[in-house]
């Protein structure tokens, strides 16, 4: 009986614990909408790219943006344009921009890589 309350106290704090960071990693979308005046050139203005060229960012999932932003900042992605812009965003920016084009609607699709 111990070992079962035992276990089943810590499955319930280590689920609380995801929890937390989960909630803690959201970011503001009302703050991203403001951070990402510096995006709206090639992105537009809610994240609907007018121009093929340029990846449409509305809709896209947080995470994924999240990411795809670390990785252009530490070079792990390469693009020289978004390198400059990835390197000033701090963790809360890259939050709060992803939560900003994620909850914009549009249809998402993908720019063709050279050499793929």
């Amino acid at each position: 009986m111990m070992r079962s309350t035992t276990l089943l106290c810590a499955a319930a704090a280590l689920s609380l614990g995801a929890t937390t960071v989960l909630a803690a990693g959201a970011g503001d979308a009302m703050a991203g909408k403001e951070k990402a005046a510096q995006c709206v050139a090639c992105h537009g203005p809610d994240g609907n790219s007018p121009s093929p060229q340029f990846p449409k960012l509305a809709g896209q999932h947080a995470d994924y943006i999240v990411r795809a932003l670390t990785d252009y900042a530490t070079g792990a992605r390469k693009n020289a344009i978004m390198a400059g812009f990835a390197a000033n965003l701090t963790e809360r920016d890259r939050a709060d921009l992803a939560a900003w084009f994620a909850s914009q609607s549009g249809d998402l699709h993908t720019v063709g890589h050279p050499g793929r």
